[in-house]
């Protein structure tokens, strides 16, 4: 069962990272990681061409109120996001029951092999299995997409099944592997 997720007060910090809300100034944060190309294409999407798609993309994180904002303490800027989207799970019969979350992220290549990620996922996981009352989050990668798999590994999530994505935006099928990460009783 989907459940409503508005994350536009809540700020969770961690050891290197602080995570919350997006805000209109972190535009230039925003396009400077989302315009590389590679970033976005690890996760379907096209790297954004023009700070205008950037504004658009940003505006509709802060209207939708489930991404979050990473935010590195030390360089003092935002370097990547964390979405806590509606799940593939809620279809299926087996998970039907439970409030389930997917879990999408984007980090900056500038910041990708420090162990970010991992330290941001579990703080939402954590947050989410406490205060939001989730009994499960997904996640998933494409097959190529050995970072994104490492990540999901270091928080403990099982794999599930593969299955194929097909990316309107880049126009073409992925191979896509698909976790899921029960709450303990």
């Amino acid at each position: 069962m989907d459940i409503k997720i508005d994350i536009s007060n809540i700020t969770i910090e961690t050891e290197r990272l602080i995570l919350r809300a997006f805000d209109e100034s972190d535009i230039a944060d925003f396009y400077d990681y989302a315009s590389i190309s590679g970033v976005g294409e690890m996760a379907g999407w096209q790297h954004h061409d023009s700070i205008e798609t950037s504004q658009n993309i940003l505006k509709m994180f802060i209207d939708e109120k489930n991404v979050f904002a990473v935010y590195h303490k030390g360089d003092r800027k935002v370097i990547g996001s964390l979405g806590l989207h509606t799940s593939w799970a809620n279809e299926e019969e087996s998970y039907k029951h439970l409030s389930v979350r997917e879990i999408g992220y984007v980090l900056s290549k500038d910041y990708w092999g420090q162990g970010l990620m991992p330290e941001a996922v579990k703080a939402v996981i954590e947050y989410g299995f406490g205060a939001l009352g989730v009994d499960a989050f997904t996640s998933g990668h494409f097959c190529e997409n050995d970072q994104s798999r490492r990540v999901i590994e270091k928080c403990g999530f099982m794999f599930l099944k593969q299955s194929e994505y097909y990316s309107k935006q880049l126009q073409r099928s992925f191979d896509d592997m698909k976790y899921i990460l029960l709450k303990e009783p």
